[in-house]
C-alpha cells in the first residue's frame, strides 16, 4: 500500500535514525507514527524500510517504541506480513493527520494540492484491462505523482489485505474490517467465431449446446463461486480450451476452439465473434470493490476509486452486453 510522500520520507527517515525511543508514559512520537503508517500500508517491515530509507532493525525498533508509548500492540503478524490491531488503527488515524499536514505544504503548478504515492489494485483480467487501466491512466494524467500498480487475478476478496489498497472481485464479498462497494453488474454470454459456427452449426436451443465444447475457466482452479455457478444453465458440455485467464478464453473462442462463455464487454469488441442464444443465455454477475476505511481516506486512493467508478458508469451499457 501507499507510503509517505518524499518530503515526509526524508523527514521521517532523519528523525527515526536519530530520535531516542519513547519511554513508557510519554506521548507517541510523530515519527514513530509515520513508520507505522508505512508498515500498515505495505504490510511488511522490509517494504517500509526500503521506502523510508531505513533498515529493518530501525523499523522494528520504532514500532517497539510506539507500542511502549501506547501501552499495547499496534501490529499483529498474519500470513505474509503484518496487520493493524484495533490500537494500531487508532494510531494510524493520528499518523494520517501528520501525513496530511505535511502534504498540505505541497501544491502543483496550478496551485492545487498535489497527490502522490503508489496505489495497488488487484482485479480480474478483463476489469483490469478495460476498467482499471483507463481509470488509472486518467488519474495519472491529472496527478503525475501518483503511480498505480494493477495485479490481474481472479479470486475471492482476501481477509488480510496486506500489500493491496483496493481489490475488485466478482460476487458480494464477505470481509471483516473492510468496506465493500458495489460497482456494477456485468453480463456473460455464449459466443462462437464465425468460422466455427459456419463449420459446426449454430445451436438453436440450450439442449443443442451439448454437441459443442465449452471454452471457460479451469474448473478445479476456479476460486469464485459466482463464476463457478455461471455454467449451471447448460447441460454438460465437454471442456475444450480452459484457462485461469479470460483473455485466453476470448482468443481460444476466436480460434474456433468451441463456444466460449465470455464477458460481453470483452467479446463484443470482436467482429469475428457472434453471440449464441442471446435471448436464453445471459448470466448477470456483479463487480464489488473492497478496501479498508483507513485506506480510502488517502486522497490518492480516493482519486483512483472515483476514477474507477466513473469508468464503470461510462461503460455501463458495454458491461451489460448492450453496447
Amino acid at each position: 500500500m501507499q507510503l509517505p510522500s518524499p518530503a515526509m520520507v526524508k523527514t521521517a527517515g532523519w528523525f527515526c535514525e536519530n530520535a531516542e525511543m519513547s519511554p513508557l508514559g510519554r506521548r507517541p512520537s510523530a515519527d514513530d507514527l509515520l513508520v507505522l503508517l508505512a508498515v500498515g500500508r505495505t504490510g511488511k517491515y522490509t517494504s517500509a524500510a526500503d521506502e523510508l530509507g531505513l533498515n529493518h532493525t530501525t523499523i522494528s525498533r520504532r514500532i517497539a517504541a510506539l507500542e511502549q508509548a501506547m501501552g499495547g500492540r499496534v501490529l499483529a503478524r498474519v500470513a505474509g506480513g503484518w496487520e493493524l490491531t484495533d490500537l494500531g488503527r487508532d494510531a494510524l488515524a493520528a499518523a494520517e493527520v501528520v501525513e496530511t499536514a505535511v502534504r498540505s505544504l505541497a501544491t502543483d503548478p496550478a496551485g492545487q494540492r498535489a497527490l502522490e504515492g503508489v496505489v495497488r489494485i488487484s482485479a480480474t483480467d478483463g476489469f483490469s484491462a478495460y476498467i482499471a487501466a483507463p481509470a488509472a491512466a486518467a488519474v495519472q494524467r491529472r496527478h503525475p505523482g501518483v503511480a498505480v500498480e494493477i495485479v490481474a487475478t481472479t479470486r475471492r476478496a482476501t481477509q488480510q489485505r496486506s500489500g493491496m489498497d483496493v481489490e475488485v472481485v466478482v460476487g458480494e464479498p464477505k470481509v471483516r474490517r473492510a468496506r465493500a462497494l458495489r460497482l456494477s453488474d456485468y453480463c456473460l454470454g455464449l459466443y462462437g467465431s464465425r468460422d466455427y459456427l459456419a463449420t459446426r452449426g449454430t445451436p438453436a436451443t440450450i439442449a443443442e449446446l451439448q454437441k459443442h465444447p465449452l471454452v471457460y475457466f479451469i474448473d478445479s482452479m476456479l476460486q469464485v463461486d459466482d463464476l463457478d455457478l455461471a455454467t449451471s444453465f447448460t447441460p454438460a458440455m465437454r471442456e475444450s480450451v480452459t484457462s485461469t485467464n479470460v483473455f485466453v478464453h476470448v482468443e481460444a473462442t476466436r480460434a474456433a476452439a468451441g463456444i466460449g462463455l465470455l464477458p460481453c464487454f470483452m467479446a463484443d469488441r470482436h467482429d469475428d465473434l457472434v453471440r449464441v442464444l442471446p435471448g436464453q443465455v445471459s448470466i448477470t454477475l456483479t463487480y464489488w470493490l473492497v478496501t479498508r476505511a483507513e485506506t480510502l481516506r488517502r486522497p490518492e486512493v480516493a482519486a483512483v476509486v472515483d476514477a474507477i467508478r466513473a469508468r464503470v458508469r461510462d461503460q455501463h451499457h458495454m458491461l451489460l452486453g448492450a453496447g
